[in-house]
């Protein structure tokens, strides 16, 4: 066993679940659950609507997960569902839906910006590339599994 790597590794796990923190701490500060933060954050991020499958497919949280965060967030009138094609399904923002994006996972977006702007154009690039290129490289190897 390569132990240099081993250490990588961990570090690598460690940095993962430092994020991870980062971003739960986040969504208590703006006084949300993590999963309406990420159902919001992909809205936000996709604009003011999005398909319901992109949520499942971008957000990494199980369908339950996501649909008991769209039913909370359906209750309190900040989005709605709307019928697209087939079985498919948009998710709508209402205007009070707006407001409360603008105050709460927006600002996280800002301050996503906001780190960044302290990077490079190439650290940026890199960070990606090397990002892609990891997933591309376990996704491979989950698929060996």
């Amino acid at each position: 066993m390569d132990f240099k790597r081993f250490d990588e590794i961990h570090r690598i796990n460690y940095l993962t679940s430092e994020m991870e923190a980062l971003y739960h701490q986040a969504s208590l500060k703006l006084g949300i659950s993590d999963s309406v933060s990420i159902v919001l954050y992909t809205i936000y991020d996709t604009g003011e609507r999005c398909l319901l499958s992109d949520v499942y497919k971008k957000s990494g949280i199980s369908k339950q997960t996501v649909n008991s965060a769209i039913r909370k967030l359906e209750a309190d009138g900040i989005l709605y569902l709307e019928h697209y094609a087939g079985r498919a399904k948009t998710i709508v923002l209402t205007q009070k839906g707006k407001v409360f994006v603008n105050e709460t996972v927006a600002k996280l977006y800002h301050a996503e910006v906001q780190a960044f702007e302290t990077w490079t154009s190439e650290e940026i690039n890199t960070y990606i590339h090397l990002m892609e290129k990891y997933a591309d490289c376990l996704r491979k190897q989950i698929v060996a599994l």
